[in-house]
């Protein structure tokens, strides 16, 4: 999935669930604004909502027409835990070990993939109305 993407918890619980994916790649280009807030946040997310390791791919610096992004390539596990960040401000790379134990541990510790809802999840637009209005006639 591609930056705002993973804005969409669906889309990685698709890669996860439906695919069967351990890792997720977000190459992304977050704005400073929006990085600073929600970058973090978002990755770390997906990571523990599909227990995979996330492999988030920021660009950064300015780019001209007052854009200017965040950057801070970072490594999630699939607890939720950056294993590895860029810091701020500099050309870095950064490496971390994607380990196979690590994912099967947290998914049989907290078994989601059984225990989804999947009956929770379809759509139904008969059974959906806004609250405080009347059903159709």
């Amino acid at each position: 999935m591609t930056c705002y993407d993973a804005r969409f918890p669906r889309v990685s619980e698709r890669l996860r669930f439906e695919a069967g994916a351990s890792v997720l790649a977000v190459p992304s280009a977050f704005t400073v604004p929006t990085g600073a807030a929600h970058w973090e946040l978002l990755m770390r997310c997906r990571a523990v909502e599909t227990q995979c390791y996330v492999v988030a791919a920021a660009q950064w610096g300015d780019h001209g027409g007052g854009r200017r992004t965040w950057g801070h390539t970072m490594v999630v596990d699939p607890w939720g835990t950056v294993v590895a960040q860029c810091g701020e401000g500099a050309d870095e790379l950064v490496f971390a070990d994607i380990c196979d134990s690590v994912i099967s541990r947290v998914r049989e510790a907290m078994p989601l993939e059984s225990q989804r809802r999947e009956d929770l999840y379809q759509r139904d637009s008969a059974s959906l109305r806004v609250l405080g209005e009347t059903s159709p006639p």
